[in-house]
């Protein structure tokens, strides 16, 4: 007899459950929602129903490689981010929640009527694309290093609707790029401290872009040149930049370095300093 929804889910969830990295269980739920289509509750409803065994085979996979630590948003292929679903693979950093914290300092801008926006480090695009889409009346560049991180962008674009309005370009931070042509810049660069990269969870160190999460030498290196670069902005224009845990005052001390004000900060759902707004006076 073949096993039901239920018994499928019942079994993934104690395999998850005694990972090393403690994904947590509901997460079968997430994979075989995936597989057949369904949300979470719907899934749920039709635990009594047999497995198609095509589905269950499909299933077993994505769940062994889960078990790996390989996170779910790529297994999936997208990652929610300010209410939408972006697409992700292993070209670009998953989206945080954290990094809502520099849409909302961005939203909370006193921008002109038609504003000109730049992101720096885009990835998938969550940032430009969601200010793009938030803010109708904006044009926006949006780069990245990446040539395969600017591919999942642009694609991003394309599907929520915002590619008219985002032009993607490829470079080192806001290297060459004008930005006396800009009203505000937004970025969540690689951030995280070399020798902090072995203690973080496989789900991170071993999937995730090496490229997007960490600078070669001090985590707030890059921190350093963006906002050594943002001197090249115009009077009164502001800079958003996502920082790490306990980089708050060597970045605030960078800007300073570099003729910027802190004008306002965030912090993230855990209370820690986490999005910085610079000021170029």
């Amino acid at each position: 007899m073949s096993p039901t929804l239920g018994d499928l889910l019942a079994a993934a969830r104690q395999r998850l459950a005694a990972t090393p990295f403690g994904a947590p269980p509901r997460e079968a739920a997430l994979l075989l929602g995936h597989v057949l289509g369904l949300s979470e509750a719907q899934l749920l409803a039709r635990d009594r129903e047999p497995a198609p065994p095509p589905a269950a085979a499909r299933f077993e996979s994505l769940l062994a490689r889960r078990l790996t630590g390989e996170p779910v948003a790529y297994l999936t292929g997208t990652r929610e981010f300010w209410g939408r679903a972006f697409r992700v693979d292993r070209r670009v950093l998953i989206p945080r929640p954290e990094t809502e914290h520099v849409v909302e300092a961005a939203l909370a801008e006193p921008l002109p009527q038609r504003p000109r926006l730049l992101d720096v480090g885009t990835g998938s695009g969550c940032l430009a694309i969601t200010l793009a889409l938030e803010i109708p009346a904006a044009r926006l560049v949006a780069a990245d290093l990446s040539p395969g991180a600017l591919a999942v962008a642009a694609a991003n674009a394309r599907e929520l609707g915002a590619a008219g309005r985002v032009a993607f370009l490829a470079g080192d931070l806001a290297a060459g790029i004008d930005l006396t042509a800009f009203d505000l810049v937004v970025s969540n660069p690689p951030y995280i401290d070399p020798a902090e990269l072995p203690g973080l969870s496989p789900e991170v160190c071993a999937f995730e872009p090496r490229l997007a999460l960490s600078p070669r030498g001090a985590g707030d290196l890059l921190l350093a040149r963006l906002l050594q670069q943002a001197t090249g902005l115009r009077r009164g224009a502001r800079l958003i930049v996502e920082i790490g845990a306990r980089q708050r005052d060597a970045v605030v001390r960078h800007g300073a370095v570099a003729g910027l004000s802190l004008a306002a900060e965030r912090a993230d759902y855990a209370g820690i300093p986490r999005v910085l707004v610079f000021e170029r006076s």
